[in-house]
């Protein structure tokens, strides 16, 4: 109905707003075809309108056209210099498209426009932590829940709000809470967020936090818990896992969200706690998964364990970080190892295929937790993997692992590295050109044949 209208005031007097509105409406119903032919319908008549420029770059970036988006964003520009918007997305495209130096600066001229603009200065945050410059990065990074989304890829989580001051690196008992319990040491709340990968990246900082603080305690997710209780807590007495935010919080003094704890202790490259193992499987779990691999056939055959997908398939980054079993079959088809698979599909298209079954060993049905995952890489002699938690939890295991990672990837894994600071045991093999996986088999098999030579 309002199509109809907006159409017919259209006939009547073809004002730039209306076709905005009726792009807004093609939009809404996902038909971008019908969105895209009214906003050139728009741009025919009134070439010059920049919103039109601004919405065609969106929609052609939504729609994965990179070139032309970057084309109509660069129009925007040049009829509104002052689009915060249009600075940032476009700083997004080149990121992408791996012109650092180029994003850069649009980000800055971004936040020089709108200093309120908090996708840029997350976006800042990234280009930044990418390329080692993290003590700039790590206040900007303090903005990252604007990016953040749930698992079909829609906007999720704010900042949590705690009644607490956030400990941010001070002398933790300059807080005058601290001053009115007596004979009680200061004691730190840290909150879980985002991802089970996220989570195992930066719990080495809890054993740290335990240097400055009496006790220590992580709001953690149930499929951690009893890794953590075991390699973590077992250690260190003083560390607790709770599983909420407590509705008192009169036994905390401060709170810290756990990926705020790098900027917390001034993580530099340079100085980046990374000594592995820092977490363990139980020997026991550890040794039932060793029997079961001693009574397969050929024992002799290396190990290696495969994780192809992510997981959170709506996310866009899932999408450009994972690949099908198809794909990945090439590798599976090497003879000379016995593949293990650590996939947990989170979607039947992540399952493996008929041909690749065939080629796995696959228990991960009998998986349930992260410790129980633990205990089946314990016996591993290689973890080869797409960016997603396994990976970390296998280095933080001290597990050699081998990550393909995709071009201009996360941040954490650096620009221009086949190493890591963060795992002395993790080797990148990242996409020379954006999407091809083909050439990061290739290199990957070249290694393994290397690696494990025949006999």
């Amino acid at each position: 109905m309002a199509q109809r209208w907006v159409e017919q005031a259209i006939l009547i007097r073809p004002h730039p707003n209306f076709y905005n509105t009726l792009y807004a409406i093609h939009l809404g119903l996902e038909d971008f075809t019908s969105a895209m032919q009214s906003i050139r319908q728009g741009l025919a008549l009134y070439p010059d309108f920049p919103r039109f420029h601004y919405n065609l770059a969106l929609t052609l970036q939504h729609l994965n056209c990179p070139d032309e988006a970057v084309i109509s964003y660069r129009r925007t520009l040049e009829l509104e210099p002052g689009n915060s918007e249009a600075c940032n997305n476009l700083g997004v495209i080149l990121r992408e498209c791996g012109a650092f130096g180029d994003a850069h600066q649009y980000y800055q001229r971004a936040i020089t426009l709108a200093p309120a603009n908090l996708s840029a200065r997350n976006n800042l945050s990234n280009l930044l932590l990418i390329t080692g410059r993290y003590e700039e990065a790590w206040p900007y990074f303090e903005d990252r829940w604007v990016a953040l989304k749930d698992a079909d890829g829609r906007p999720h989580r704010v900042r949590p709000q705690v009644a607490l001051p956030q400990w941010k690196g001070e002398n933790p008992s300059t807080t005058n809470r601290t001053a009115t319990i007596p004979g009680r040491g200061v004691r730190l709340l840290v909150l879980d967020e985002q991802g089970y990968g996220d989570s195992l990246q930066f719990v080495r900082y809890l054993p740290l936090a335990l240097k400055r603080f009496s006790q220590v305690a992580y709001v953690c997710p149930p499929a951690l818990r009893r890794l953590y209780e075991e390699a973590l807590c077992s250690r260190w007495p003083g560390l607790v896992l709770l599983d909420a935010v407590p509705a008192d919080l009169g036994d905390w003094d401060w709170y810290c969200p756990l990926m705020s704890l790098p900027m917390a202790f001034g993580t530099r490259l340079d100085n980046i706690p990374a000594a592995v193992p820092y977490l363990y499987a139980n020997p026991e779990r550890a040794a039932r998964w060793h029997t079961r691999f001693a009574a397969l056939p050929a024992p002799h055959l290396p190990r290696v364990g495969v994780v192809w997908a992510g997981g959170h398939s709506g996310w866009k980054e899932d999408r450009v970080r994972s690949l099908s079993s198809a794909q990945i079959a090439p590798l599976l088809g090497l003879s000379r190892v016995r593949w293990i698979s650590l996939q947990k599909p989170d979607a039947p298209e992540k399952r493996p295929d008929a041909a690749s079954k065939t080629l796995l060993i696959d228990w991960m049905d009998e998986v349930t937790d992260f410790a129980e995952t633990a205990a089946l890489i314990e016996n591993l002699d290689l973890v080869i993997s797409v960016d997603t938690s396994v990976a970390h939890l296998a280095a933080a295991l001290g597990k050699p692992v081998w990550l393909l990672n995709r071009f201009a990837g996360c941040w954490r894994w650096l620009h221009g590295r086949d190493d890591s600071p963060w795992y002395p045991t993790l080797r990148l093999f990242t996409q020379s050109q954006l999407g091809n996986w083909d050439e990061v088999l290739e290199r990957v098999a070249a290694a393994l044949q290397q690696q494990f030579p025949a006999t």
